[in-house]
């Protein structure tokens, strides 16, 4: 230790840090760190109270007298053509399965469209030769990757219908989920998109698990109280459907925006129109079950979510985008919280080291009554979401058995989400303007069959 503070530079950065103590103790800062600590306890807090509240309303206007989700149908007025988009790039292990599922539609009128997107594996091969099997199984092939917003664009351009479904390679559709989501365009005219509820099929990890729980609690939760609050974030981009003539007029897909499920969704509603969530329409993906799959992952969302922030900031000053204001601000807030705690992170060993007071620092980090009701509030939001949601977990043997690994979301993604947070603004930050978004191959985790 005498070694290393024998060094210039950590004498240059000792005498700094004590000059800056000595001139902050003339600045009102114990006030200002007060309150930042506070923001950063009772935010988390907050949110989960507003999430809750909001998914309790939603369940009791919308889904609590559904019935079995797993087999019953909608009643409709009417069963439009409708095309499902399936772009693809590098799936050869996962596409006989997606479109052996999509061939199981309890839909009578519709078309499959699979768009091979300059995949360097046998995709190509394997869906050509499911198109022999299958007679409404239509194939497009891009010679070169040109990214999953130009291959939605190319299907939904080709497509012979004005209801598109757009879901994954890799997604296990259920079979009535077409029919739940054409409903909801049938009954509403306003309605340009409705996105769907993705399951997770890999659960054999702690990070699968986890992010079982998670889709439940975290992100079904807060489609559903974004829904009954009037907007929605984003919509899944596993499983959407679209109305062609909202799509149209937004002119589609944006291909420089690394998340285009979350692009699609501001357009629409800064346009007008209505985004609805569908739970019932169920759809079966892959997730990473890997620390850096889910770290690539998850730095692309947030990458994909300031990219939305910074592009529309200039739309949202008309009165008409008003409804979005609330959620624009909330997703600020989001980012400034992830920053303050990734500070608090780094800057706590720093002043341990400089001052030399591990007890002081102990017990800043040890379990205040703050950090434990956030905790048993974390719980609560798990056990109410996972309740509402645990009917779409029947065929898995229910969402209860997940509550136990819900315990280790506040430590593990919490924390990656801090820091991917960051990381993905930083970025969005330095993407050069107008830079094409093409596919990567990511992690798909263990799949059990």
């Amino acid at each position: 230790m005498n070694e290393l503070l024998a060094r210039p530079w950590a004498q240059k950065l000792i005498d700094w840090w004590f000059r800056s103590q000595e001139h902050l103790e003339n600045m009102p800062w114990p006030l200002w760190e007060e309150w930042l600590s506070r923001f950063v306890f009772y935010y988390p807090l907050l949110m989960a109270y507003v999430w809750m509240i909001g998914g309790l309303i939603y369940y009791w206007r919308w889904e609590r007298n559904r019935g079995n989700v797993l087999s019953d149908l909608p009643v409709l007025s009417e069963y439009p053509m409708v095309s499902i988009l399936v772009p693809c790039y590098n799936e050869g292990e996962n596409a006989r399965e997606t479109i052996q599922y999509l061939s199981q539609q309890q839909y009578p009128n519709y078309e499959i469209i699979a768009i091979n997107d300059g995949s360097k594996d046998n995709t190509l091969e394997i869906l050509h030769e499911l198109a022999d099997q299958y007679p409404q199984l239509r194939v497009v092939n891009l010679a070169s990757n040109q990214g999953k917003a130009v291959g939605l664009r190319t299907a939904a351009l080709l497509a012979n219908s004005e209801i598109l479904i757009g879901i994954d390679g890799d997604a296990l559709l259920a079979p009535n989920a077409t029919a739940w989501i054409v409903k909801h365009f049938l009954d509403d005219p306003h309605v340009g998109a409705v996105t769907g509820n993705p399951r997770i099929r890999n659960r054999s990890t702690l990070l699968g698990k986890i992010q079982v729980g998670e889709f439940s609690a975290i992100v079904g939760m807060i489609k559903r109280a974004q829904r009954a609050y009037g907007h929605v974030f984003t919509i899944s981009g596993v499983i959407a459907g679209f109305r062609k003539t909202a799509l149209h007029e937004v002119g589609y897909w944006s291909p420089d925006m690394v998340t285009e499920d979350i692009d699609i969704s501001w357009k629409m509603q800064l346009a007008g129109w209505r985004i609805r969530f569908e739970p019932n329409a169920l759809c079966w993906v892959l997730m990473p079950e890997t620390l850096s799959g889910l770290w690539k992952q998850r730095s692309r969302w947030a990458q994909g979510g300031v990219e939305v922030l910074l592009r529309y900031f200039g739309s949202l000053w008309h009165w008409r985008s008003r409804g979005m204001w609330p959620l624009y601000l909330e997703c600020c807030i989001s980012l400034c919280w992830a920053f303050l705690v990734a500070g608090m992170l780094l800057t706590a060993p720093l002043d341990w080291w400089l001052t030399e007071q591990p007890q002081a620092a102990l017990a800043d980090l040890s379990p205040h009554w703050t950090s434990m009701l956030l905790c048993v509030t974390c719980l609560i939001q798990f056990g109410v979401s996972l309740s509402i949601d645990s009917i779409y977990e029947k065929r898995s043997g229910g969402a209860a058995q997940h509550y136990y690994w819900m315990i280790w979301y506040p430590i593990v993604y919490w924390l990656i989400s801090v820091g991917t947070t960051v990381n993905g603004c930083i970025k969005a930050l330095r993407k050069k303007k107008g830079q094409r978004a093409v596919w990567v191959t990511l992690d798909r985790g263990l799949r059990e069959k």
